[in-house]
């Protein structure tokens, strides 16, 4: 299987912390770049259709503003209650240097 990765934003948009809403293919993600890495989580929260890129980001996870749920940027699983299913994560891939450098992300995969 390969990825189709899409440019979604140079590096230097992405404030540290701060979830910055994008959409690929149709599909609604968050970027975040935290403890210095870059993640792409799905933007809606599996509690709720609310977007978790309108949270906050604390210790590698996004919190729901709406009703408090937490999910690992990593892995996309819940931390904690009221949410209990995970939402989707997907790869990304830094191309280039410093702020200028190409965020891509892959939402969809192809065999």
């Amino acid at each position: 299987m390969t990825a189709n990765f899409e440019r979604v934003c140079a590096l230097g948009e992405l404030e540290p912390d701060t979830p910055k809403r994008v959409e690929v293919g149709g599909v609604p993600v968050a970027v975040v770049r935290a403890e210095g890495e870059v993640y792409a989580i799905n933007d809606i929260c599996s509690h709720a259709h609310v977007s978790l890129s309108e949270g906050e980001v604390e210790d590698c996870s996004i919190e729901c503003w709406l009703h408090g749920s937490s999910f690992d940027l990593r892995t996309g699983k819940p931390n904690g209650l009221p949410a209990t299913k995970p939402v989707p994560v997907y790869p990304v891939k830094i191309e280039g240097d410093g702020a200028d450098a190409a965020v891509l992300v892959a939402v969809n995969q192809e065999s």
